[in-house]
């Protein structure tokens, strides 16, 4: 019996996507792809015990759930409707020569389409192609299951209203919408890493992996894309350190982690994409800098061994491209440690007046301030961080480096 329950819960997680994928093509309705998928999935637990699991489950469960789906139209007798508004607002006919043809892909640009808010995007996302429960999605937003149901039924309503087209871009639009995919897995990514509700833990490992999981996917399906690539290569090389981010209850800094505790798979696996990236040739973009800067990270065996050259030179290269207050507060810590804290917390003042609101910006001074022995001020930076700051790990790891100034 648990073995079928695992290999019921295998088959969703490997076949969700595919299978609503795979009706949305057909039927042109989320909505009855979404439940006919669900009611599939409810067969095979009531059937697969006594039946055995079938030897193709994905097959299984798209033919259960056509089934399941034709015998809704049916029900509603709206069956002509709903394949005239098939052909009208799902047409795929009109796909470019080359486009890439995975009803999977389709289903990632339908969900994370610019006409809806992004967190309408992360949310339809997370339970169309992630097979998520309402409930899931909810907690890991803290929003109630109503409003992210409704959420997720408004968003539904808009792809059916704005006649959003069930198709990958074309070829001159796919790098912008590429890009728009990788924000939304990104932020689902960053959620988990430093989860920013006071009431949830405060390292999501389930949202990380979905995040990674739904990466993997676009990565299968555009292979030769560089930022998808340099995504993957990032959320590996950051989840590779998550055993020694926290510690009773405490966020641990980079400076002081176990190295020894992270995951050398996942960061042998980061530095080959890394390489393989760099052997491309071609202009790197923002996500592959950052996995670059990662990798550097994750090569140094200790804090001092960290390349801050390499680094800061690549920072550098980051901000040609993203001249954002963030990327400028970051690169300031490369500076630190190369030319000191003074000359870092000019940089950083500098941010004041766009960055006055963020929490990283007042811890970051607070350190700096505390490097160099000013301690009332570095009190008040860390006061203003720890009212800032949302997660209960750093915000205990905050409130331990204030408390120690005394």
């Amino acid at each position: 019996m648990s073995d079928v329950r695992e290999a019921v819960t295998r088959a969703h997680r490997a076949e969700w996507a595919r299978v609503v994928a795979a009706l949305t093509r057909r039927f042109g309705d989320l909505d009855i792809a979404e439940e006919a998928a669900a009611e599939a999935f409810a067969t095979a637990v009531e059937r697969w015990p006594a039946d055995g699991v079938p030897p193709n489950p994905g097959a299984w469960l798209t033919t259960t759930a056509t089934r399941k789906a034709i015998d809704r139209i049916r029900r509603e007798n709206k069956r002509d409707g709903k394949h005239e508004e098939a052909r009208t607002l799902w047409d795929v006919s009109a796909e470019p020569p080359g486009a890439i043809d995975d009803d999977r892909l389709r289903l990632i640009f339908t969900c994370c389409h610019p006409a809806l808010a992004m967190e309408s995007r992360v949310a339809l996302t997370l339970r169309m192609v992630g097979g998520l429960t309402v409930p899931e999605i909810a907690r890991a937003f803290l929003a109630t299951d109503d409003a992210m149901g409704r959420r997720i039924t408004r968003a539904k309503a808009k792809i059916k209203a704005a006649r959003i087209p069930y198709r990958v871009p074309s070829a001159e639009d796919l790098p912008e919408r590429v890009s728009g995919v990788l924000a939304v897995l990104f932020l689902v990514f960053n959620e988990g890493y430093l989860a920013t509700g006071p009431g949830t833990d405060p390292v999501r490992g389930d949202l990380t992996a979905e995040a990674i999981r739904l990466t993997r996917l676009v990565r299968a399906l555009l292979p030769g894309d560089g930022e998808v690539a340099g995504l993957l290569a990032l959320m590996l090389l950051i989840e590779a350190r998550r055993p020694a981010r926290v510690a009773a209850g405490e966020l641990v800094a980079l400076d002081e982690q176990d190295r020894g505790a992270w995951d050398a798979e996942l960061i042998a696996e980061g530095h080959r994409l890394v390489r393989e990236r760099l052997a491309a040739g071609v202009a790197p973009g923002r996500y592959q800098i950052l996995a670059a800067i990662n990798a550097v990270h994750t090569s140094a065996r200790d804090m001092r061994d960290t390349d801050w050259s390499q680094i800061l030179a690549l920072y550098d290269q980051l901000a040609r491209l993203d001249p954002s207050p963030i990327v400028a507060l970051n690169r300031a810590i490369a500076v630190a440690e190369l030319d000191g804290p003074e000359v870092a917390l000019a940089a950083v003042d500098e941010l004041a007046g766009r960055l006055a609101g963020y929490h990283a910006f007042h811890a970051t001074r607070a350190d700096l301030l505390r490097r160099l022995g000013r301690s009332e001020e570095s009190r008040a930076a860390y006061d203003r961080a720890i009212e800032l700051a949302g997660n209960t790990a750093e915000t205990a790891y905050l409130t331990r480096r204030r408390d120690q100034l005394r």
